[in-house]
């Protein structure tokens, strides 16, 4: 009996030992996800707390963990958010990784110092509806919500969507043989189709579409499919009004609702960390797009697309769908200055805080050791800009992982050619024939990429590159604004009257706020209360007064003079700088 007890307890310490490490070898499904979320709240009940902010239409819940200690609300906050786009899986293992290992890390001296100082607010994953479709028996890039919209307008919703035509569980895309067609196969990779150029005497001789069938008979492909709106193209800086994916108004989804709500009502916090298809940490930077974020250039296809063929009648994986309903009413003008943040538009990355995102990519690479640089991957109505532009924040954005692609390649020929290399299986369906009801009496063939594969590492990678994601957020998270009073005198003139003077000096790297959101309305001022006792009174200098946005390293210089001896008491702060204090004895 004792020498089963004894195993059993060994392999039950043996599973603990290898279960964290087991849980990076697969992507988490929301279940799993919402269950260890539930796990961390209940192991650091002191550190750690779960809370469900809404309900998605998909009937999802979208949770935030807050981590810190003490009064958490009442310290500098960051926050770290997975699941910007469903179809970028990598960024909720990332975010669900992230908390399960500044958890694990508490009792180190360097985390537990941090969380003394910061709180975390992860979200790992902000458009479950979206995310969930990795998990379904049919798997195909879905950014788009459970939200029922009329994406063709033609008063049917949700009628046109993608089929399974060779019966595999991935939608690709077919391929048509017609001498009408525009499309070759590509001279890197055979299994890859390109569009022919008649600069170098190329014909096409392939149509394709994405994997379907003409459901509602109107000549178009897989136009209007299940859902729905995209969190990453529902916000309200440079929000494109009857775009695709974009929803019926801006944040007209209760997700996206629920998330600005939560980061609005949150003034402590000064940064966020985005894991999605935006990216603004590389060194390369591009030429500024719409909201002017480094590496933000514009585009009109949907974030996540490739270039469309000419005969795609809808975007890949789920993109492309215009919104019919969202539901919800327009933002009232007050409304709109609660998610706008400011009267003033601001259209280009402030000079300050471009150095600062500067400091971090330098920081991102260093740590990370990722090479190259990413696609551009932008769209109107996106986190990243949103975050900066309106709600004022330093904003961090990246994909974490990407197939490094010599410019003029063909992307999908690279990736093809990097699986080969690096020995990642299973990711290109062969082209196979099959019978289409659209297409009679011409060979017609489904194949291609799958969904996925080509944004989104490896399983088994997963680990690896959470931690080194986890090691570049606390790293950057430890440059935060710090203030600290320096040179506090106080100076008998006699009759007893005193002179007193101090500095408040920012000792941390970042600026105490971003220069786009100091005249931000969801920015605190920072400010300096000074507070006599007694019968003390002020014979110059305000009790309260403004303290400027301060970069690091800088100060400003107050004085006061104060008639009566005693102990005062001097702080100085705001939500997203923390506060300090000191006291002082005038005698």
């Amino acid at each position: 009996m004792k020498i089963t007890l004894r195993i059993l307890v060994l392999s039950l310490a043996v599973w603990i030992l290898i279960a964290p490490a087991a849980a990076q070898s697969s992507y988490t499904s929301y279940k799993s996800l919402m269950q260890k979320a539930e796990a961390l709240s209940k192991e650091y009940p002191s550190l750690c707390s779960v809370k469900s902010l809404t309900k998605t239409a998909g009937n999802n819940e979208v949770i935030v963990l807050t981590i810190g200690s003490g009064d958490k609300d009442s310290k500098q906050g960051v926050a770290v958010l997975g699941g910007i786009e469903g179809s970028y899986l990598a960024g909720r293992e990332i975010a669900l990784g992230f908390a399960s290992s500044i958890l694990r890390e508490s009792t180190t001296a360097e985390i537990k110092s941090l969380l003394d100082k910061v709180t975390f607010y992860v979200f790992p994953d902000v458009n479950p509806d979206a995310s969930g479709q990795y998990f379904s028996e049919i798997k195909y890039e879905r950014n788009n919500n459970a939200t029922s919209t009329d994406d063709d307008r033609d008063f049917s919703y949700d009628e046109d969507p993608f089929d399974d035509l060779d019966k595999n569980g991935y939608i690709t895309i077919i391929r048509v043989s017609d001498p009408a067609g525009t499309y070759i196969e590509s001279a890197e990779d055979k299994r890859v189709m390109v569009q022919a150029d008649l600069s170098k005497g190329q014909t096409g001789s392939y149509i394709l579409y994405t994997e379907g069938i003409d459901n509602d008979k109107d000549g178009k492909f897989n136009e209007d499919g299940d859902g729905g709106v995209n969190f990453n193209r529902n916000l309200t800086y440079n929000y494109e009004e009857f775009g695709e994916n974009t929803g019926l108004h801006p944040v007209s989804e209760p997700e996206t609702r629920a998330v600005l709500d939560f980061l609005f009502d949150h003034f402590n916090i000064y940064a966020t960390f985005a894991f999605g298809p935006q990216d603004n940490l590389n060194p390369q930077q591009r030429p500024a797009g719409p909201g002017g974020m480094p590496g933000a250039a514009q585009t009109s296809a949907p974030a996540q697309d490739q270039p469309a063929p000419q005969q795609l009648q809808t975007p890949p994986m789920g993109q492309g769908q215009f919104p019919g309903a969202g539901g919800g009413q327009m933002p009232s003008g007050s409304q709109m200055r609660r998610i706008t943040g400011q009267n003033r538009k601001i259209t280009s990355v402030q000079k300050s805080d471009e150095t600062i995102i500067k400091l971090v990519s330098d920081k991102y690479r260093e740590i990370t050791g990722i090479k190259g640089t990413p696609p551009v991957k932008s769209a109107p109505g996106n986190f990243m800009d949103w975050s900066y532009y309106h709600y004022g924040r330093y904003s961090f954005s990246t994909p974490a992982w990407w197939i490094p692609t010599e410019r003029d390649k063909n992307a999908e020929a690279a990736f093809l050619k990097y699986a080969e290399e690096n020995k990642i299986e299973d990711v290109f369906v062969p082209w196979t024939e099959i019978t289409h009801p659209d297409f009679p009496g011409k060979k017609t063939e489904a194949g291609g990429i799958k969904p996925f594969a080509m944004i989104n590492p490896p399983s088994d990678k997963l680990g690896e590159l959470t931690a080194k994601n986890y090691k570049f957020i606390v790293a950057v998270t430890a440059m935060h604004p710090e203030l600290e009073f320096l040179d506090v005198k106080s100076e008998s003139l006699g009759d007893n009257v005193f002179r007193v003077s101090l500095k408040v000096h920012n000792k941390g790297v970042f600026a105490t706020c971003t220069e786009a959101g100091q005249n931000n309305l969801w920015t605190r001022y920072m400010q300096i209360r000074f507070e006599p006792q007694g019968t003390q009174k002020f014979l110059s200098g305000d009790k309260v007064q403004r303290i400027n946005r301060l970069e690091g390293g800088a100060s400003s210089e107050f004085n006061w003079l104060i008639n009566g001896r005693g102990t005062i008491r001097i702080t100085a702060g705001a939500a997203n700088t923390g506060t300090i204090t000191t006291t002082l004895e005038l005698k």
